[in-house]
C-alpha cells in the first residue's frame, strides 16, 4: 500500500472514537491484508504502541497479514455442517486445489479458509465466496463452484 493511500485511510478515521477498527477494516477492504509496513503509521498516528496495534490485528480472526486468492473459500466447520459432511468436503477442496487451510493456490486464485458458522445450519453443509453463501455443498456442487472461480466468475 503507498504511504498517501495509508495516510488517507488513516486520516478519514483518525478523528473518530474507536478509529483503530475502521482503519484496519479500510486497509484490508483494499490491499486484501494489513501489510506489516502499515503498522508503524498506523500506531503513530493513534498514539498507540504496534504491540497494540498487533494485538487488535492477531485477536480477530478476519483481520489477514498475509496476501490472499482472489477468492476466498470458506467451508462451514460448525458442528451442523460437520454432521453432514463438511470433513470430506474439506478434503475433497484441499485435494482438489492441491492446498490446505490458509493456502492459497499458486495461480493467486483461491484461498482455503475455515469458518465456525456460516448461519446455513439447516442447509449444510455450507461454504462462502465473499460474500456469496452457498447451502447444501457436495463435492460435484463444489467442483462446479471451484470452475467457476477458475474462469474468473464470481458465484
Amino acid at each position: 500500500m503507498d504511504q498517501l493511500r495509508l495516510e488517507a485511510i488513516i486520516n478519514a478515521h483518525r478523528q473518530v472514537e474507536g478509529a483503530l477498527l475502521p482503519i484496519l477494516h479500510d486497509i484490508q477492504a483494499e490491499e486484501g491484508y494489513i501489510p506489516a509496513s502499515a503498522i508503524p503509521a498506523i500506531a503513530s498516528a493513534l498514539k498507540l504502541s504496534r504491540a497494540e496495534v498487533h494485538g487488535v490485528i492477531s485477536f480477530y480472526a478476519d483481520f489477514r497479514t498475509e496476501p490472499v486468492g482472489k477468492h476466498i473459500l470458506q467451508i462451514c466447520r460448525a458442528e451442523a455442517c460437520q454432521a453432514r459432511g463438511s470433513a470430506a468436503l474439506v478434503a475433497h477442496a484441499q485435494s482438489v486445489l492441491g492446498i490446505h487451510d490458509h493456502q492459497t493456490t499458486p495461480d493467486g486464485n483461491i484461498t482455503l479458509e475455515p469458518v465456525y458458522c456460516l448461519g446455513l445450519c439447516a442447509c449444510s453443509p455450507s461454504v462462502r465466496v465473499g460474500d456469496t453463501l452457498l447451502g447444501r455443498m457436495d463435492n460435484v456442487r463444489l467442483d462446479a463452484l471451484l470452475a467457476t472461480l477458475g474462469e474468473g466468475e464470481t458465484p
